[in-house]
């Protein structure tokens, strides 16, 4: 597939701001969160708009709750495009979740039943919220904990047809498939094998924790090597995919944080060609 390609990132955080501002590290570009800089001014956007100049960035969001019943939050969707056209990243992303009812954020990343009337739910609401922002948006996979007896798919199954349906694309989560195929006891290569890759636009990286028999996407720990060799196995599969690291807590140096993208890198370059690795040209929101 001829997908943009932008390399390898990582997520952008206030600790790092002071870094990347003095030093200009070497890292391909930057994934924000949206949710941070949808405010009407201050040091954060200060920052961003900085930091802009000499990186390209994608945009990731935790609050639009897709697959939520309540109606779309156009306050939200406002603040949204207003940073999208600010920013003109690579592309902008969200969860396949919900995370509001009746009004109230939950602020968790809650989980879908698989079946039919969730797919035409949720896709026409993603149809809704692309036709406002004039584009397409990724979609990203949770780790989850829970499943619904009213499920009636596997989730790979689920998302391909959501993703068909609104013509929206994948930003896929290799930890996060990791930590579900551990606590729903399937085998991750199947949801590996069972994605659309014409449609997967970014890889995602973290760390976990395990809490007793369940494992926890806490975003606190270093990657782990189960989750390089899916990554590895998925790099087979789909080719090569812009990959970033995401740390939120117990958050390194840069130099730390950096050093572990370079296992990403390394990885890539012994699983891919260089052609493959090739950085495409690409235009500012092309996506």
């Amino acid at each position: 597939m001829d997908r943009p390609f932008l390399g390898f990132g990582l997520g952008l955080r206030t600790e790092h701001y002071q870094h990347v501002l003095e030093n200009k590290p070497d890292v391909d570009w930057f994934e924000i969160l949206s949710e941070n800089y949808m405010v009407a001014g201050g040091k954060p956007l200060y920052n961003l708009d900085t930091i802009r100049e000499d990186y390209e960035m994608v945009m990731h969001g935790v609050s639009l709750s897709i697959g939520s019943t309540d109606p779309l939050n156009k306050d939200y969707l406002r603040d949204l495009k207003a940073l999208l056209e600010r920013v003109q990243p690579q592309w902008l992303s969200d969860h396949l979740c919900w995370t509001s009812v009746d009004g109230t954020n939950s602020h968790d990343l809650l989980p879908l039943p698989y079946n039919e009337a969730t797919i035409n739910h949720v896709a026409e609401r993603v149809r809704q919220v692309q036709d406002y922002l004039g584009r397409q948006i990724l979609l990203e996979n949770l780790s989850s904990y829970v499943t619904y007896n009213e499920s009636e798919m596997p989730e790979w199954e689920f998302f391909n047809e959501i993703a068909s349906r609104a013509d929206c694309l994948v930003l896929l989560d290799i930890n996060n498939i990791f930590v579900s195929a551990h606590n729903h006891h399937f085998d991750p290569i199947d949801y590996i094998k069972g994605m659309d890759g014409e449609r997967i636009m970014q890889f995602h990286l973290a760390g976990h924790s395990y809490s007793g028999d369940m494992i926890i996407d806490t975003h606190d720990h270093d990657v782990c090597n189960d989750v390089w060799d899916l990554y590895k196995k998925a790099l087979e599969h789909y080719g090569a995919v812009s990959t970033m690291i995401e740390r939120d807590d117990n958050i390194p140096e840069f130099s730390e944080l950096r050093q572990e993208l370079s296992i990403a890198e390394k990885i890539a370059a012994n699983t891919l060609s260089p052609q493959q690795l090739s950085i495409l040209p690409v235009l500012k929101g092309a996506a």
